[in-house]
């Protein structure tokens, strides 16, 4: 049986933990990152496992979180990591944690909202934009593939996008 939880999907930058803080406070649902899960599980830094371990080894860590919340998780709205969804064993995981809603947002979006961001392993350095355009085009379909609702957020306030994604959680769960 599908949990009832709500799992926000998408690029870096494109608004999960925003979104999704505001999201659990309306659906009276606990709000959790699995990149702040991972963090506090593992005792170091994305950025650090990302240096120390190695990209593998922290979406080794992604999927044994997600086979963890598959079982315990109800009643939450899952901001995840970007890249979250592009191994196939993750994305079926993440449907049977809950409901998968996509914050699909521009390239050009993205690239504003990071300017001044700082430690994200794939998108700090020279020449950001020539990193992250492609990664985006790559992940992109993946995004929509797994997603069960997609939402598109640009232009809108972080209460609109909320009350859409209400709507279709309701929706889901009336069927």
């Amino acid at each position: 049986m599908k949990k009832n939880n709500v799992i926000l999907i998408g690029f870096m930058g494109c608004g999960k933990s925003t979104v999704g803080k505001k999201l659990a406070d309306a659906l009276a649902y606990e709000f959790r990152d699995t990149d702040a899960m991972i963090e506090e599980d593992y005792g170091k830094t994305i950025s650090k496992m990302f240096e120390e371990d190695g990209e593998a080894y922290f979406r080794d860590a992604e999927t044994e979180l997600l086979k963890k919340l598959s079982v315990e998780a109800d009643g939450m709205v899952l901001a995840t990591g970007g890249g979250m969804p592009m191994r196939e064993e993750n994305a079926t995981l993440l449907k049977k944690v809950g409901t998968v809603v996509f914050l699909e947002t521009t390239i050009v979006t993205i690239l504003s909202r990071l300017q001044k961001d700082t430690g994200r392993p794939l998108a700090d350095g020279e020449d950001r934009e020539a990193r992250l355009r492609p990664l985006f085009a790559k992940r992109l379909p993946v995004y929509r593939a797994v997603a069960e609702y997609i939402v598109n957020t640009e232009e809108k306030s972080v209460d609109v996008i909320v009350e859409e994604i209400k709507t279709v959680v309701n929706d889901a769960t009336k069927k």
